[in-house]
């Protein structure tokens, strides 16, 4: 029994206590359900009776007693004590706490998934790297939490669509094109352009697929480097987050905003909600209406329109397609954005609240031999995604960024996550799944199967190594619900290093397998599934993380 089917059987006592006229009060659609610090104290405990003590119009203690008398008559439950102020210790009946392990290998892929968000709308963005150079180490980042975030959010419940937004129009994208021009050329580059060597392999790479590129105009020449080299990058920064294990459902192009005259259609909207006003030539969002700390030109005076303006036209699209929220990953360099952000948000008549979420990161530094890693061969100026998994791989790469609060700035110790030793958390973890996969096929090779589910006495599994690591294992389908409400993937990082580290504890002391001659007996069977139970959640929670699972290391 894991906690989530605890928490229903709770909410079956207290239904059955109001029905027997025992409790005059509503059954509370959500009951506090955790482990005890002492294991004395029983495998839960849960505080609701304290909770509805006031609307019973009783003491927690009276509360308490009446919701034990129905639960102790509830199947799987073994006994039930009323312990301080109102609280309900509650032991599992012998075997409910080991079918667990039975639930977790049947249900596979599925353990641990809920529908704590079903019927969630959310667009995530992340990543949304201009498209002027390879994804850098920020981006990288974002990278490995987002996707983590979309896949943890699909594990409640939720519909997420994962989106990339490349600023294909604008100021940026010109110097880049200059700065294109300037390298096929065989010119310095411009003192606002970009740098690197890969401005002049995309620049060969235009030339060549267009030989005649360099003798044109230079407002034809400029405009054939901008689209070509463009989608040259952009095809690269795909290439390289698809070798990382990260794809978007959606690719949008700021270019077709200007083109489909939705910034004119969004301003139009703004002005309609009487927001927007003319002065000093340039048009304006009222944002201080709605607690930013200035207004926001929509266009300038020279008729070009702003970023802003195209934020606000790409927010009406993602509203328009259906999403409930709009949820955006961005650097902390753009805190400042957050306020305009959500102005708009509201200008449209929307609830920002409601229907956005932005979420901001810090910075990843990189660390060698104790000194910083600053440079990247090809990039010239920053570390690259393509740097990082060259130095730890794409596995290590994913975990270390993942493991730690996008609001806490990272430090990562190449030396450490390259290593093939425990300290190294995310070897730590994969050891634990190649350490199981290993006794699974021993025990196949001796001939011993985990057989039906309906055959297994779970009641076997009494050793206090083996309850600990089942009431781990009942923890995961929270720490996924917990994690995705919270937008916290390290969480799931967190809880597979404590529970790898339970799973080796256990080996160490219960032995699996028998040695010589010596028979396979029900709690051999037990213990197996146990295993397998593991390695289930083990690989399902590496994999939100995008992360392998190997069966041999």
């Amino acid at each position: 029994m894991t906690p989530e089917q605890l928490r229903d059987v709770v909410r079956i006592a207290v239904a059955a206590a109001v029905e027997r006229g025992v409790l005059a009060v509503s059954v509370p659609d959500d009951v506090v359900v955790e482990r005890p610090r002492n294991p004395e104290h029983g495998d839960y405990a849960t505080n609701v009776a304290m909770r509805l003590a006031k609307a019973a119009g009783q003491p927690p203690r009276a509360v308490a007693e009446a919701v034990a008398g129905q639960l102790r008559a509830q199947a799987g439950i073994g006994s039930v004590d009323v312990a301080g102020p109102g609280f309900l210790n509650v032991t599992l009946a012998r075997g409910a706490l080991g079918r667990i392990a039975v639930d977790a290998v049947t249900a596979g892929s599925a353990y641990g998934r809920t529908a704590a968000l079903a019927g969630q709308r959310l667009n995530l963005e992340f990543v949304s790297a201009n498209p002027t150079g390879p994804v850098h180490i920020g981006g990288t980042r974002w990278a490995a939490v987002g996707d983590a975030l979309g896949r943890l959010l699909e594990a409640g419940g939720a519909s997420v669509t994962r989106e990339y937004y490349f600023n294909d129009a604008g100021a940026q994208v010109d110097r880049f094109a200059r700065s294109l021009m300037a390298a096929a050329a065989g010119r310095p580059v411009p003192e606002d352009g970009y740098a690197g060597d890969y401005v002049g392999e995309i620049a060969a790479q235009v030339v060549a697929a267009e030989p005649g590129v360099l003798e044109l105009p230079e407002d034809e020449q400029q405009e054939r480097f901008r689209v070509r080299g463009v989608e040259l990058m952009f095809a690269e920064i795909k290439r390289t987050l698809a070798a990382f294990g990260v794809e978007f459902d959606v690719y949008f192009s700021e270019r077709t905003l200007h083109d489909t005259g939705a910034l004119e259609k969004a301003i139009a909207r703004l002005r309609d909600n009487g927001h927007v006003y003319e002065a000093d030539g340039a048009t304006w969002l009222r944002t201080t209406d709605f607690g930013d700390d200035k207004d926001r030109p929509l266009v300038k005076s020279d008729g070009d329109p702003t970023y802003f303006a195209a934020d606000c036209a790409y927010y009406l699209d993602k509203r328009a397609r259906g999403f409930d929220k709009v949820v955006i990953m961005l650097g902390a360099d753009h805190a400042g954005y957050v306020g305009r952000y959500r102005a708009l948000v509201a200008a449209v008549g929307d609830d920002p609240d409601a229907n956005l979420e932005i979420l901001l990161g810090q910075l990843v530094n990189l660390v060698r031999d104790g000194g910083p890693v600053r440079m990247s061969k090809r990039a010239g100026t920053v570390v690259l995604l393509e740097d990082l998994v060259d130095a730890v791989g794409a596995d290590a790469a994913r975990y270390a960024l993942a493991r730690a609060s996008v609001d806490q700035q990272i430090d990562l110790d190449l030396d450490l996550w390259s290593r093939q030793t425990s300290d190294n958390p995310v070897f730590y973890v994969q050891y634990a799944h190649a350490r199981i996969s290993s006794v699974l096929r021993n025990a196949a090779d001796l001939g011993i199967a985990l057989g039906d589910p309906g055959d297994v006495d779970a009641g076997q599994l009494t050793h206090e190594r083996e309850n600990d690591l089942l009431r781990a294992l009942g923890e995961f389908p929270r720490v996924l619900t917990s994690a995705a409400e919270l937008r916290a993937p390290h969480r799931v990082a967190r809880y597979l290093e404590e529970l790898a580290g339970t799973y080796h504890r256990f080996y160490d002391s219960c032995r699996v397998l028998p040695r010589g001659d010596e028979e396979t007996t029900p709690l051999t069977v037990a213990r197996l599934w146990l295993c397998a139970a593991t390695a289930v959640v083990l690989r399902n929670g590496l994999d939100v993380l995008g992360v392998s699972a190997p069966e041999r290391m």
